[in-house]
């Protein structure tokens, strides 16, 4: 496994994250493909042996029980200051007022609740899982500012949003001595490049981690085009997010199938080996509920795609209309 450094900070993180919305009471939330606690746990165990140290969750992942089958793993597996945890706020976790959205009220009370269902005083980062339109960014960034003085993230990072919206944020938080966002958890993989016009250039230029999510696009660039699973026959929000520009899509599909055929490696390789080389990204999250999956995307690290490879990957975008906010 390689390192990296988390933006323009000092925290340093695996180039692949595991990302743990897979890890879920079935019956808790909308997620009814999850893995239960005894199948999640031997998949964190082995991202840990293969050098994974960065755990992506969130508050609303099926019903809040990712993160207390996160949290009991990693307390069993690791030492609390070897492993980075990452988790977010907005969903709704109540239903009536104050249950959802990022109000102080709101990000004061689910901080708390997060970290008594991972069990840790602290989380690395601390992320805002989508905009608020219905608070004001200056509640926002004054509520995770005194998070972070609390002791109990240690850095603050957002998730989709318009670049003007995260430039607004880091604005905010600059002119008023609060604490900027460190990352930015966009969508972004070979079927979904929007990303590409203004968010990654900005991050770029401003030193914010890039740390994709769905980069295997739901698992759409790791097996032939017709081919399903249970999770794209039961993603609702996931069916919502390539329905554009099918048959450009099904051509690049079909050019990581050649390109992987080529080298001898699985499709998941070429995908992540192309966001890899992206110097904007710092780490994609991965979802794993295969054991191969962690050995495709820790081995994704060290492939190194030729500059006409990734042409010929690129070649065949067009653009698509804004999907995952």
């Amino acid at each position: 496994m390689e390192y990296a450094r988390l933006g323009r900070t000092g925290l340093e993180v695996s180039k692949i994250c595991l990302g743990c919305m897979s890890y879920g009471m079935p019956e808790r939330g909308a997620h009814t493909w999850t893995l239960d606690e005894e199948k999640s746990r031997p998949f964190i165990r082995k991202a840990l042996e293969l050098g994974i140290n960065f755990f992506d969750t969130a508050n609303v992942y099926s019903d809040g029980t990712s993160e207390e089958i996160v949290g009991r793993a990693l307390k069993d597996f690791a030492r609390r200051e070897e492993v980075v945890v990452a988790t977010k706020v907005h969903g709704r976790m109540r239903p009536g007022p104050n249950g959802a959205g990022l109000s102080r009220k709101a990000i004061l009370s689910e901080i708390d609740d997060s970290l008594r269902r991972l069990g840790t005083d602290y989380v690395d980062l601390y992320q805002i899982h989508r905009w608020d339109p219905n608070t004001p960014i200056e509640e926002t960034m004054e509520a995770l500012h005194d998070v972070v003085k609390a002791g109990k993230a240690r850095y603050i990072g957002a998730s989709s949003m318009f670049a003007w919206q995260f430039l607004k944020a880091q604005h905010t938080a600059e002119t008023n001595g609060w604490t900027k966002f460190v990352s930015m958890q966009n969508h972004l993989n070979l079927l979904y490049r929007e990303e590409e016009r203004e968010m990654l250039p900005l991050c770029e230029e401003t030193g914010v981690g890039v740390i994709p999510w769905s980069p295997l696009a739901r698992g759409r660039l790791t097996r032939e085009w017709d081919e399903v699973s249970e999770r794209s026959e039961t993603d609702l929000f996931g069916k919502t997010l390539y329905t554009a520009a099918v048959d450009a899509d099904r051509a690049i599909v079909e050019r990581v199938g050649a390109i992987a055929a080529e080298r001898g490696v699985n499709r998941a390789q070429v995908g992540l080996a192309w966001l890899l080389a992206k110097s904007a990204v710092t780490a994609p999250i991965v979802g794993a509920t295969k054991p191969h999956h962690l050995d495709d995307a820790a081995a994704a690290v060290s492939l190194s795609l030729t500059a006409e490879e990734i042409r010929s990957l690129e070649e065949l975008y067009v653009p698509h209309p804004v999907r995952g906010f």
